[in-house]
């Protein structure tokens, strides 16, 4: 193919950069790269290896592996193409004992995989010993390196072990062999990663529906998260102006929108963390997010309070009061009580819909003073939630 599948994008990130996570899952201490030669996508590897403190080398041939591999070496060989979850293959890889992993050829080779012989597809993976890579010198220069190799070391009593089968579903060990490949396998990959999730509030069902339709496409253009992070920012100067000028309802719609955006935000930071394994700081983006919104249902809540009662001028401190008072205390009862009422408590969506109607009813102030009590009350005179 004209473009090597090593720099096809999954989740936004290389199959080369998905293949070096299986290398540091397996403690590696060299990457040795068989490649023509220098590209911008390969220096980019070369710098993430770097980065991961190991060293990398790039060799031309095969045969120039007995250079930089010595008799005492242990090999682990990944064959092109081939992508999986790093902790599936340090598992099966785990001792030292010289291992070909292998599949059952229930549709593995339609799907790309080698064939071994009329039952068994290779999986793509082996641990070798480096004793082996010698015997490459008996083959011709332009041979398969990773196919040589499997073949050498079963011939040498290398252990064929098979690929358990709940591996090999969803997104899970898969051969990547073109572009319509990769989209597909990142469609999977992202459903599998949010399928373990709580979704309780509809907020959560429509940020997680949202991120099923389109994540895979914003991950593969890169950096979705800073790009629908961008979104909720541009979202809440919406809702402010709107706010400001007098129109709080659609302000409130707004914001709502926005915590759906935030909601979905996490979800795509969340799972560019697990393709690039980045652990997650100390201060999430989504919190930050999340602060922002409340911010902006604070700063609307008090410009739509009505200014004037019955005449009399409402200072802006006792308008401010209630806003603050009842964003504090959904943070409050948001920690206190446990399973679903927590999780509609922290709902922003939902009460920025209830402030929307109470704001188009004309009963703003009110109804932000009744919620703030409400949740007050909620917080202690139902269950809480149990410590671990």
């Amino acid at each position: 193919m004209a473009y090597p599948r090593a720099f096809l994008r999954i989740a936004g990130t290389t199959l080369a950069q998905h293949q070096l996570g299986m290398a540091l899952a397996l403690d590696c201490q060299r990457v040795i790269c068989l490649a023509r030669g220098p590209s911008p996508e390969l220096n980019a590897v070369q710098r993430a290896v770097e980065a991961a403190g190991l060293r990398f080398h790039i060799v031309a041939g095969p045969q120039q592996l007995s250079a930089l591999v010595t008799a005492t070496d242990e090999l682990i060989v990944i064959t092109e193409g081939v992508f999986a979850e790093p902790g599936d293959v340090a598992e099966l890889l785990e001792g030292t004992r010289p291992v070909v992993l292998a599949l059952p050829d229930d549709g593995a080779v339609a799907e790309g995989f080698e064939r071994l012989d009329i039952n068994h597809a290779a999986a793509g993976v082996m641990r070798i010993p480096g004793s082996l890579v010698e015997r490459l010198h008996d083959l011709p220069a332009d041979c398969d390196a990773a196919s040589a190799l499997t073949r050498i070391a079963l011939q040498s009593g290398a252990q064929m072990q098979y690929v358990p089968a709940e591996e090999r579903t969803a997104a899970n060990w898969r051969m990547v062999r073109s572009e319509a490949d990769a989209l597909m396998i990142e469609t999977d990959w992202l459903r599998l990663r949010l399928a373990g999730g709580p979704a309780v509030t509809l907020s959560d069902r429509l940020a997680r529906a949202g991120v099923l339709s389109f994540g895979s496409s914003l991950l593969h253009g890169g950096n979705a998260s800073g790009m629908a992070g961008l979104g909720v920012m541009l979202a809440m100067a919406l809702a402010l102006a709107l706010g400001f000028a007098g129109l709080t309802v659609p302000a409130f719609v707004v914001i709502a929108l926005g915590w759906v955006m935030a909601r979905a935000t996490g979800l795509l930071r969340n799972a560019e963390r697990h393709a690039h394994r980045v652990l997650a700081p100390a201060i999430p983006r989504a919190d930050v997010l999340g602060w922002a919104v409340d911010v902006t249902l604070v700063i609307v809540g008090v410009v739509g309070v009505t200014a004037v009662e019955d005449g009399v001028p409402i200072p802006l401190e006792y308008r401010i009061f209630a806003p603050v008072m009842l964003m504090l205390m959904v943070h409050l009862a948001s920690r206190l009580l446990a399973g679903r009422l927590a999780a509609w408590t922290c709902d922003r969506a939902a009460l920025a819909l209830l402030l929307a109607v109470a704001a188009a009813l004309g009963y703003l102030g009110i109804v932000i003073r009744i919620a703030a009590v409400a949740l007050a009350i909620a917080a202690v005179l139902l269950p809480p939630r149990r410590s671990a």
